[in-house]
Order: C-alpha cells, then structure tokens, then sequence
C-alpha cells in the first residue's frame, strides 16, 4: 500500500480477530517505530510487545479508555524517557507503527496518554521512564468503510492561497 492511501484510508480499530499477528509483520511495525526520525536523533522510545493472552487483559482492564486491548491479540506499550521533545518523538513513531500495520492490514488504536502509571509495574518498566500510550494490534473484526472519513475540507485546515501560492 503506497504511503498516502495507508494515511488516507487508515481508520481506529477496537474490534479484533483471534488471528495472531504474524512474526514478521510484529517485526515490521515495532521497526518502523524504532526507524521514525527523533529530534537529535534521540530515540527516547522503549517499545514493549505484548502478546500474552492473560497480560492483554490485565491491560485493557488498566487503561480505562482502552478495554478493548483485551481482545487483540497484541499490544506494543510505548514508554518515553523524560526529555523535552519525547512525547512529540514518540507520537511519530506511533503514527509510524499505526500505519505499517495498516498497510499490512492489520488495525490499531492509540490508547492513553501518559498518566498510565499502573502498566510500569506489571510490565517491569523502570520507574525513570513514562508510559506514553498502549497500541493494540489485531485484524479487523469487521470490513471497515476504507478511506470513509469525516475531515475537514483541505481549503478550512489549509487555505489555497497559502498552500499553492507561487514562492
């Protein structure tokens, strides 16, 4: 799937198959997390995958806006280290992974943001670090209405004078 058909056409998933993700596909979208540009090259990220059955739920019990993770049959926790540009690095390597996964037909959710101080102990994360949001991943339970959005009109977000105006 070319780039923009993944961005115009990727939508949140909540609902999953019991179908494992494949290994190599796990692989993939953990790499193109760890492959997203940081700022200094500082790559304040820690990607944790899940995919034990009894550990899905405890998470999706824990994130309250995510009880969901439950059912899929893997989540990547994303922890930052707590530098200046950390939540930003680590939010592009999200819409990475997001995407990848997507053009491998696989859905996603973000879950949380920040404040999910409950996921550290059971995942054995370092106090020093911060969990940044849950991901779970999983084949779509359902066929999912493909690049059906409601967005604003490009001319609203980005007016035509200021984006195609000769230099």
């Amino acid at each position: 799937m070319e780039v923009f058909e993944a961005v115009r056409t990727v939508l949140a998933v909540r609902s999953y198959k019991e179908t494992p993700v494949p290994p190599d596909v796990i692989r993939r979208i953990v790499e193109s997390g760890r492959l997203t540009g940081s700022s200094m090259n500082g790559q304040p990220w820690h990607f944790i995958v899940v995919q034990n059955r009894e550990t899905l739920r405890q998470l999706g019990r824990l994130a309250r806006s995510g009880p969901y993770i439950a059912q899929a049959p893997l989540a990547v926790v994303v922890a930052i280290e707590r530098t200046k540009y950390a939540v930003s690095d680590a939010s592009r390597a999200i819409q990475s992974m997001i995407l990848t996964a997507w053009g491998e037909g696989v859905g996603s959710n973000w879950v949380g943001f920040l404040g999910l101080t409950e996921v550290k102990p059971l995942l054995g994360i370092p106090d020093d670090l911060d969990v940044l949001a849950i991901l779970p991943f999983g084949f779509p339970a359902q066929a999912l209405g493909r690049g059906k959005k409601r967005r604003k009109p490009l001319s609203e977000v980005a007016p035509p004078r200021t984006v195609w105006a000769p230099v």
